[in-house]
């Protein structure tokens, strides 16, 4: 079975899933797992599976891109998100040669901020804070050669007021990148797991925010642009609202996919499309990366109809300082105004050594990115 035989045999059994419309919001515990985990992440909106780039924040979106080339990268980010929420996110990979196996820890953190405690009658009792993170741990190996392969797993935690809940998840992903003609095809199944501790323990365990994705990247040899689609919630055809009083679709061109309005809508246009992300990068010399992203999903669940604005869109860049790179995204979810998220990357055996210790755990290695046929040269780095 070659590559389009498989892709065409993924997006088939996709089509034949029939569910419930729904939004997909609200209906899991530890939602915050989906965020996005980097400034370059959220420029691209939201999903990235299948980047090749030496960026440890692709790697944490696809366990299998968790390789040598990314020995000792540090990845840090601020977002400053809606409502005073604050999310931090810290990333490092390693590879241990003997093994010959590469390693990535992510760090995910979410503070809510004070609220104030009242009874149901509104009398005051002091205030209480909220909060959410998340552990992870991956591994990813190659086999033959253009193949990689990895697994993560998760320890999630949320605490809210008198109650807490902890989960424990893992994902597992698939990557093929063609080095000849710079595709890149990537496969994953997104936190699958179970709850070890639920917020009430005389209720069911709620469902966690389960996700099977695949991505496809084409870079251009001669032009330094990447262009990226990546497909969600694969196992689920209809992610769409059903709202009795919508005759009309939004999409990225407000057109209207229903014509008779004795009939009931079909939205075939905007189903399809919410499982769509979009992105693109544009490489300037080595030293800037433009990035744009389109998520139809959230433009469809947050957009105002009478006034759409950006929702949906996001946008980002990133600057290269020879041994840091600094990041910048703007992300728009609503008409109420975008959030802006700013991240560091680094290289942190070009910048400082460990001693004896290093030369235990070869801090300070380096390894080739992936292996390039013939004489076609390797894409600058971003």
């Amino acid at each position: 079975m070659n590559r389009l035989q498989a892709l065409t045999l993924l997006l088939l059994c996709f089509f034949a899933q029939g569910a419930q419309a729904q939004v997909t919001g609200g209906q899991f515990a530890m939602e915050y797992l989906r965020l996005p985990n980097a400034p370059r992440i959220s420029a691209l909106g939201g999903i990235s599976i299948a980047n090749p780039d030496d960026d440890i924040s692709f790697a944490m979106q696809n366990p299998a891109l968790i390789r040598p080339a990314l020995h000792t990268d540090l990845g840090l980010s601020y977002n400053n998100f809606y409502s005073g929420i604050s999310i931090a996110n810290l990333q490092y990979a390693h590879h241990v040669s003997n093994i010959n196996t590469s390693f990535a820890l992510g760090v995910q953190y979410l503070n809510y901020g004070s609220f104030t405690a009242t009874d149901p009658i509104g009398n005051q009792y002091g205030t209480f804070r909220a909060n959410d993170f998340a552990l992870t741990l991956g591994a990813g190996r190659q086999y033959q050669k253009h193949w990689r392969y990895g697994a993560a797993i998760k320890f999630a935690h949320s605490s809210l007021f008198d109650k807490s809940a902890t989960a424990f998840l893992a994902d597992v992903g698939v990557n093929y990148y063609d080095t000849a003609t710079l595709w890149d095809i990537g496969v994953v199944a997104k936190n699958m797991g179970f709850m070890a501790k639920k917020y009430n323990p005389n209720n069911p365990a709620e469902p966690l925010p389960f996700d099977l994705q695949i991505g496809v990247s084409k870079r251009f040899a001669h032009i330094p642009l990447r262009l990226m689609a990546n497909i969600h919630h694969l196992y689920e055809w209809d992610v769409r609202y059903s709202d009795p009083n919508d005759v009309g679709t939004i999409t990225i061109f407000n057109v209207n996919d229903s014509v008779n309005a004795t009939k009931t809508p079909s939205h075939f246009a905007d189903k399809l499309f919410r499982h769509f992300i979009f992105g693109a990068e544009l490489t300037l010399g080595k030293r800037v990366t433009l990035s744009a992203g389109y998520n139809h999903l959230r433009r469809g669940e947050l957009v105002i109809k009478d006034k759409t604005g950006m929702a949906g869109f996001a946008f980002g860049v990133g600057v290269n300082l020879n041994k840091f790179q600094v990041q910048y995204a703007r992300s728009y979810y609503h008409i109420a105004g975008a959030y802006n998220e700013f991240g560091l990357r680094m290289t942190l055996n070009q910048i400082t050594g460990i001693g004896k210790f290093g030369k235990r755990v070869q801090w300070s290695e380096t390894y080739p990115d992936w292996m390039y046929e013939g004489n076609q040269p390797a894409p600058a780095a971003n």
